[in-house]
């Protein structure tokens, strides 16, 4: 088995993997979404890896030439890059309302915030407070 020509398999692996790790373990959004970011490149990189042979050429037909490289998977490949782009513009702009509204960009920070928002609109009134 030729570990070495499975070199874009283990890279994508890494990527995916730390892009996972990044979601999940970090609390400041912007870091989030640059782990999302990087996740996205991992499956990119799935796709486009295998997508080439070695030899193949363009698909234009002529008859000296015998080996074609499929064009789809780079096509798709570009759909979800602008795709990812646009996720990315969204989730950037949600932190900037997220920021406005809650003074932080920090996960704990927006919880601790909500829950104390929630408590206190749940808290019953006392004698003599008026509502």
């Amino acid at each position: 088995m030729n570990l070495i020509g499975h070199y874009t398999y283990f890279v994508t692996f890494i990527l995916l993997v730390a892009g996972l790790f990044i979601v999940i373990a970090r609390g400041n959004l912007i870091k989030k979404l640059i782990g999302l970011g990087i996740f996205q490149t991992s499956v990119y990189l799935l796709y486009i890896g295998p997508a080439k042979l070695v030899g193949g050429s363009a698909p234009v037909f002529r008859s000296d030439i015998t080996l074609y490289s499929n064009p789809l998977p780079h096509v798709l490949i570009l759909t979800a890059i602008v795709v990812g782009v646009a996720t990315l513009a969204l989730g950037l702009a949600l932190v900037v309302r997220l920021r406005e509204a809650y003074g932080s960009i920090e996960e704990e920070e927006i919880l601790a915030a909500d829950r104390a928002s929630e408590a206190a609109t749940l808290r019953p009134a006392t004698p003599g407070e008026h509502a």
